[in-house]
């Protein structure tokens, strides 16, 4: 007996009705080995470069400014550049009135003509007194004579006239010349005297005279440099910022007028944290990534580290002594040289942000231990 058709045609539905298995698509097995071998080349970049690179993007680009200010008063009457110009060392920048620093000047340089004609006086004083010396030293001898001939004459008629051959009154006449020749040796002696302390008195006046004089110069020199400060130049080279002075403006001494940036000496200064910086040396190679040139890399090298931490150099550093603590991350400011040409140096300016990639696989210039203890051995 054959089986039922009803059992045959459902037997044949159900092995029509089987879903068949699907096979994996060919290309999926070589994405698989790509990104087998990709992960495993960045694996070994990893192992190799990646874990030596410190990185932080707290960096930005600074330059040394000075700030321009006046070291007298007055009121400005010209200014010599325009905001963002470009100057260099000497190019003046500002001038001030100078009219009252002109009028102290030639008032000082008067007092000091007058200091040299008190001392060339004192000086010509000084040689007719010696002259007068001369003339008092001769009258001096004169009456030295004077009074020695009186003297003699008197020794010689004083035993005649006891013995009665000269009278008495020529005997008193020759005693009286012997006392008026004493007299005018004595005033003689003093006038060489006062005449000698002349000199000693026109050397002090000379004395004083010169030091009036050097004083007199010290003033002038002043005036000179107030007179020279009117005119303000700039210290080095650079470009003008923050231009703030204009004709007519009064200023005082450190007035700020504007900025001189010295921008083709423009350094970056990056934040590291501390965890980053125990390989860190400098000479070590970096990357610098400005967010300003999207498209261009340039090279640096680690110059400096700064003496500490951001924190100790705050306006108010902080007490970790007091009450509860709370670690936090300290960061240190390292200085990085940038290495460019002339044409992106010129497109750099002081504040622009910056990410960096420091290399830390080289030593860089950081001298040996041994060398080290050597110094201090």
């Amino acid at each position: 007996m054959g089986m039922p058709p009803s059992n045959t045609s459902a037997s044949g539905d159900a092995s029509n009705g089987a879903a068949p298995r699907r096979k994996a698509p060919r290309f999926l097995l070589p994405i698989c080995i790509l990104l087998a071998i990709a992960g495993l080349v960045a694996l070994v970049y990893w192992w190799v470069v990646g874990r030596f690179i410190q990185s932080t993007d707290d960096a930005y680009l600074q330059a040394d400014s000075v700030t321009v200010a006046p070291k007298v008063s007055g009121y400005v009457t010209d200014v010599y550049v325009g905001d963002n110009a470009t100057v260099k060392a000497g190019d003046a920048l500002v001038r001030l009135d100078s009219r009252q620093y002109q009028a102290a000047l030639d008032q000082a340089t008067a007092t000091v003509d007058a200091r040299q004609a008190d001392i060339a006086r004192a000086q010509a004083g000084i040689q007719q007194q010696q002259a007068a010396i001369e003339q008092a030293r001769a009258q001096l001898q004169v009456a030295q004579v004077s009074s020695k001939h009186a003297e003699d004459e008197v020794r010689r008629y004083g035993p005649l006239a006891k013995t009665g051959a000269e009278s008495g009154d020529q005997l008193s006449v020759l005693i009286s010349n012997r006392d008026q020749a004493r007299a005018t040796l004595a005033a003689d002696k003093a006038a060489l005297d006062q005449a000698q302390a002349r000199v000693a008195d026109l050397n002090a006046q000379i004395a004083q005279a010169r030091a009036q004089l050097e004083a007199a110069q010290a003033s002038a020199k002043q005036s000179q440099l107030d007179l020279q400060d009117t005119l303000i130049r700039s210290s080095l080279n650079g470009r003008v910022g923050d231009r703030t002075v204009r004709v007519g403006q009064y200023a005082q001494p450190g007035t700020r007028l504007m900025t001189v940036v010295p921008v083709q000496s423009i350094y970056l200064t990056a934040n590291f944290k501390e965890t980053q910086i125990g390989r860190m040396r400098a000479g070590q190679p970096a990357t610098v990534h400005v967010d300003a040139l999207p498209d261009a890399d340039l090279h640096g090298v680690v110059d400096s580290f700064a003496p500490g931490t951001g924190s100790q150099f705050a306006l108010l550093p902080p007490e970790n002594a007091t009450g509860n603590f709370t670690k936090i991350v300290q960061r240190v400011p390292v200085r990085i040289r940038i290495h460019t040409d002339e044409q992106t140096r010129k497109r750099l300016v002081p504040g622009l942000s910056v990410t960096v990639d420091v290399d830390t696989r080289s030593e860089g210039d950081i001298p040996q231990p041994a060398l080290v203890d050597s110094q201090h051995g």
